[in-house]
């Protein structure tokens, strides 16, 4: 079995009270059995035969001081296994490092484990205790020293925007890396206009969690994970995940509050949050929403429609692949603007499937980067990063039918594949593709038209529902967009799993002078 298909942790692995992660613990992403017992005496034999056999220690803290400079300087992404101060306690869990900056990953505990952690805590803290008087003073003026100051990033697009704040500059640094490639996103001095207040505080989760609990709540799935709700009669919303460890609260017309225990759930919440605000602003500015890929060329704008797996992505890739500017892949936002309409990108991690990866040669590339240690976007099934590290290209999938797939930061999009991005355009061509294996492209003698089907409503949205009351009430209908979407060059499509002759294939419709 090799080495980067188990994942499991051990917290304070040299001490007495050892904490095996064994609830955690996974094999190619599955969880095994582990023998905690049989664990804690290898662990607790281990020091005295390496020093039986070396007599010292050599290439264990040489290798890990390495990966730990790697990481830091900012020259690989990579998870590294080191001793940190986390919520008060110094522990030996993994840090993730993305370009240069740390994020502590604690091992997910089951009950028993999280009690033994906090007995181990407070053994600790007591044998501490006699020694407090010689340090608190030297604790507290280093604390003063070594505050850290709120950062912000400002995220604008078309006239619409909002600033993320946060007291961790993971969270904006993150925002500012999601929205970049694809809105106008960059640092401020200080936080303006509608605000999302993103921070680490894992004492706001548990009283938040707590006062949702003790009332009258509700449930919904929120970007798929189980969100409990509650919304006072002021409409000030108080909702919590408990798998994410996130806790939010929204006052009518005030800022939106995000608190979480760790870094990146809480910038993962943020950015979904910042986009939903933004998303309320364009909304009640007469835009809509499009479920379909984009591409643009020379501000040209080609709208690839059609159901899941109908080959949106596929068509959007081969285009942005041929020389086009990638828009967006599952939905853009629209609006008529006189007789035109103008196309802004929906920004998200872009799903590409393991089959379509090694198709379009880039399969390669993205194993080599993930196995020296650079991340793909967290939202990513560990199955799917498995199989990148095993070289594995068949296709994975969920017992539900949905095919999990390696999900890429907008920037990664360029960085890794060499796909140039763009941050608008006007609608010029409409495609409904097919994908057969085996099929030959050709034109198909369909006359397909856009629907209302084929846009996000608040009704229709599933995986973003408007818990925080940031949409507006009134919502200007399709009908307008409708009637110039209809005016519109359209074609259907069939492809079939050869590359290049449908890439030829697609230069050819989308040719405006054809």
């Amino acid at each position: 079995m090799p080495v980067e298909a188990v994942d499991g942790h051990v917290i304070g692995e040299h001490g007495d009270r050892a904490l095996v992660c064994a609830s955690a613990t996974r094999v190619r992403g599955l969880p095994v059995p582990v023998p905690v017992r049989r664990v804690r005496e290898e662990l607790s034999a281990r020091p005295a035969r390496i020093n039986a056999g070396l007599g010292r220690s050599r290439c264990g803290p040489a290798g890990a001081v390495i990966a730990a400079l790697r990481a830091g300087l900012g020259l690989a992404d990579a998870v590294v296994e080191l001793s940190v101060n986390h919520e008060g306690r110094w522990m030996g869990i993994p840090l993730r490092f993305i370009a240069g900056t740390p994020t502590v990953c604690l091992p997910r505990l089951d009950a028993a484990e999280t009690r033994q952690l906090v007995a181990a805590n407070a053994e600790l803290r007591d044998a501490y205790a006699p020694l407090a008087h010689l340090y608190a003073h030297a604790q507290t003026s280093q604390k003063e020293e070594t505050a850290v100051p709120r950062t912000a990033t400002r995220i604008a697009t078309a006239t619409q925007a909002v600033t993320v704040t946060s007291n961790s500059k993971v969270v904006t640094d993150w925002a500012l890396r999601y929205f970049g490639p694809w809105w106008n996103a960059g640092s401020a001095t200080s936080g303006s206009g509608p605000l999302v207040t993103a921070d680490v505080n894992p004492e706001k989760v548990t009283g938040i969690a707590q006062c949702v609990a003790d009332r009258p709540h509700e449930e919904t799935d929120y970007a798929g994970v189980p969100m409990l709700f509650d919304r006072d009669d002021d409409g000030t919303v108080l909702a919590s995940q408990s798998e994410e460890k996130t806790a939010y609260r929204a006052e009518p017309g005030g800022d939106l509050h995000i608190y979480g225990c760790e870094d990146i759930p809480v910038a993962l919440a943020a950015a979904r949050l910042a986009r939903e605000v933004i998303r309320g602003q364009l909304l009640a500015d007469g835009w809509s929403i499009l479920h379909a890929s984009a591409v643009v060329r020379d501000g040209r704008t080609v709208l690839t429609l059609g159901g899941k797996g109908a080959g949106k992505t596929t068509t959007a890739l081969l285009l942005a692949r041929a020389g086009w500017q990638l828009l967006a892949n599952d939905r853009v936002f629209i609006r008529r603007e006189d007789d035109r309409l103008r196309v802004l990108p929906w920004p998200s991690a872009a799903a590409v499937g393991l089959g379509l990866l090694d198709a379009l040669g880039w399969y390669d590339q993205v194993r080599e980067r993930v196995q020296n240690g650079e991340q793909l976007h967290p939202t990513q099934h560990q199955k799917v990063t498995d199989a990148l590290h095993s070289g594995s290209r068949t296709p994975l999938w969920k017992e539900s039918g949905k095919e999990l797939k390696p999900q890429f930061f907008p920037d990664q999009l360029h960085a890794w594949l060499g796909l140039t991005l763009a941050a608008g355009g006007y609608a010029a061509r409409i495609l409904f593709p097919r994908i057969t294996p085996g099929a030959e492209p050709a034109l198909l003698d369909e006359d397909r038209s856009v629907g209302a089907g084929d846009f996000f409503t608040v009704g229709t949205e599933d995986r973003y529902p408007d818990v925080f009351g940031l949409l507006p009430a009134d919502i200007p209908g399709t009908r307008p967009l409708l009637e110039l979407l209809g005016e519109l060059p359209r074609n259907t499509l069939a492809l079939g799993h050869d590359v290049k002759a449908n890439s030829d294939f697609l230069a050819q419709v989308t040719d405006p002078t054809a």
